[in-house]
């Protein structure tokens, strides 16, 4: 039975990840960051879903609940992540927000990798796929929420470089572009159904092997540039 961790799991596509990984009667373990939102997760997946209570900016928090499991894990999905702040302008920036959004989406899918790499290595076949954007792209040059860009863009290059040094180990590497999904963030009008969404991005950490790590996935399955 293939064992899932993913990160911010109590809403949106890490919700819909949970329940999809259930769906195919895989064991799952979710994130959240409140004792409420680990209680929302039970409920929402009917019990089966074990919340994991950390924040993913707090690596001693990180590193605690790494140390409370005790079985390997095959597939960690880095998937918290935020928007940013209001004001992400080249012209005008509000740094202390273009601090923590680096630190939730380019650096914490690091320091969870890390912690969790232990049990990531006693699988048979570990997997990390940590979800990108298509925002972070550097074909084109949209300046509009440049913190969020930027630090996707980063965790792109940092995954990429996760990929180089695990190889060795057989553990595979990816990163993910879910589109624009209709969750909190993505909005109502976005284009994807995040279950839909979420059955896609198993489907590629399912076949995500050595001879594809280091690359960036479509949700759909296609390799896309970055």
């Amino acid at each position: 039975m293939t064992t899932l961790l993913v990160t911010g799991a109590n809403r949106g596509i890490g919700l819909e990840l949970a329940k999809a990984a259930i769906a195919r009667d895989w064991t799952v373990y979710g994130s959240v960051r409140s004792p409420a939102q680990a209680e929302a997760l039970r409920h929402a997946s009917n019990g089966v879903a074990t919340p994991l209570i950390f924040d993913v900016t707090d690596h001693a928090a990180i590193a605690y609940a790494a140390a409370s499991l005790d079985q390997p894990i095959d597939i960690l999905i880095n998937n918290s992540g935020i928007i940013g702040p209001d004001r992400q302008s080249t012209l005008d920036m509000d740094f202390a927000g273009f601090a923590r959004t680096l630190k939730v989406n380019t650096l914490a899918p690091l320091a969870v990798a890390q912690a969790f790499l232990p049990l990531l290595r006693r699988s048979a076949n570990g997997r990390i796929l940590t979800v990108s954007s298509q925002m972070s792209w550097m074909g084109y040059a949209k300046s509009d929420r440049i913190a969020y860009r930027a630090s996707k863009a980063a965790v792109n290059k940092v995954m990429q470089g996760l990929a180089t040094d695990l190889e060795a180990e057989g553990i595979s590497v990816g990163l993910i572009d879910p589109g624009w999904v209709r969750t909190d963030m993505g909005g109502d009008d976005a284009d994807n159904d995040p279950a839909d969404v979420a059955r896609g991005i198993l489907s590629v950490a399912e076949t995500l092997t050595l001879a594809r790590t280091g690359r960036f996935f479509k949700w759909t399955g296609e390799e896309r540039d970055f």
